[in-house]
């Protein structure tokens, strides 16, 4: 794992995985590796309750009802699809999934205006078809065909990005569970084996680019994920990823506690002016998610790391947050530099502490980009 710039769930929590396969004991449905209370542990984390002689960590924070119906949805022969604005965790979601259900996350179809059949279906091998005519040993699978062939999770992100053509040919896998292959005089037909099923993902901020028809949508059980904004929640997401970051750059550095609530009541702040603004001029254009949040303090880490004092600093935290929010110009500025004049101007006279040094760091950092 050492070589993989990001290893998939199932390489990276694969001893956990074999434990918790070795120890499970519970009814599985068709082919999964694990129960679908077992899936909800992996993914949630374990508590005393449950009984087990280790700690299995949490890895997606967000309501264990959503988990159980997304679970529920795949033990069944209907389609998943996890929807919900940018940053809110549906991919990593979708992944640990897919790892804990087949041990295989990386069946996955990128959804964009560029996507045609053949990434859901199959091509063929130019050379081989030249050679030896077509046949199976020359068709190239997609991963979706993959997945059917081998009763695993198929995965296909931003479904809402790819055209009605493609998406009209997952209406026949979802509802037939087969692919037709006419080039073939025999075995021309491919079936899903049992187990096999599809997460797809959806932003919610795309409806309107490709609209899911009313045919695609009865194929999928839909499961909303909303923006994190419980304050404890967050804190565990931030810290969770950042923990990850830091492990992966093999960098120490300590994330003071106070510099945390510093960026989480900024996002809470902004969130709260977002939805009282009367336009979307008057909005920032970042969702302002938890995958914002970590990207933001990555940022800064990595920052404070290579050109710092190898300390985290307020400042350094608001010259990243600005950078990394500020996607217009002048709109974004301008809804940034009023936040600061707005409420971290005032809040740093009450209440000290980083505030100051983190409204210095701002100002600074607007009037480099102004």
């Amino acid at each position: 794992m050492s070589d993989m710039l990001r290893a998939p769930a199932e390489i990276k929590y694969a001893e956990e995985l074999d434990w918790l396969e070795s120890v499970d004991d519970g009814p599985k449905p068709f082919s999964w590796r694990l129960s679908p209370k077992m899936v909800r542990l992996f993914i949630l984390g374990s508590e005393r309750a449950d009984g087990l002689d280790r700690e299995i960590p949490q890895k997606w924070f967000g309501d264990r009802s959503l988990v159980e119906r997304a679970v529920v949805t795949l033990a069944s022969d209907r389609g998943l699809l996890l929807i919900g604005d940018p940053g809110t965790g549906k991919s990593w979601l979708a992944e640990l999934l897919a790892a804990a259900i087949c041990r295989s996350s990386t069946l996955v179809v990128q959804g964009t205006a560029g996507t045609t059949e053949d990434h859901i279906k199959y091509s063929w091998n130019v050379s081989m078809v030249i050679a030896k005519g077509q046949s199976r040993e020359s068709m190239i699978p997609s991963p979706i065909m993959t997945a059917m062939e081998t009763g695993a999770i198929g995965r296909f992100e931003e479904l809402t990005r790819s055209t009605s053509d493609v998406q009209d040919a997952l209406i026949s896998i979802l509802s037939e569970k087969y692919i037709s292959v006419p080039e073939l005089d025999s075995d021309s037909i491919v079936f899903a084996k049992p187990g096999f099923s599809i997460i797809a993902t959806a932003n919610s901020r795309d409806r309107g680019v490709n609209d899911l028809s009313s045919a695609l949508k009865r194929r999928f059980n839909f499961v909303r994920i909303p923006v994190v904004t419980n304050r404890k929640s967050e804190a565990e997401i931030v810290r969770f990823r950042t923990e990850e970051l830091l492990h992966r750059h093999r960098i120490e550095l300590d994330v003071p506690p106070t510099l945390l609530d510093v960026l989480l009541q900024s996002f809470a702040d902004l969130r709260a002016s977002a939805a009282a603004a009367g336009s979307d001029d008057e909005k920032l254009e970042s969702a302002l998610s938890s995958a914002e949040q970590i990207g933001v303090l990555e940022d800064a880490i990595l920052h404070s790391n290579f050109f710092g004092e190898r300390e985290l600093t307020a400042r350094a935290l608001a010259s990243s947050l600005v950078g990394s929010l500020a996607r217009r110009e002048p709109e974004d500025l301008a809804i940034l530099n009023k936040y600061l004049h707005g409420v971290v101007e005032p809040r740093s006279k009450e209440q000290g502490g980083s505030w100051p040094e983190f409204l210095e760091g701002g100002r600074d950092a607007i009037a480099t980009l102004s």
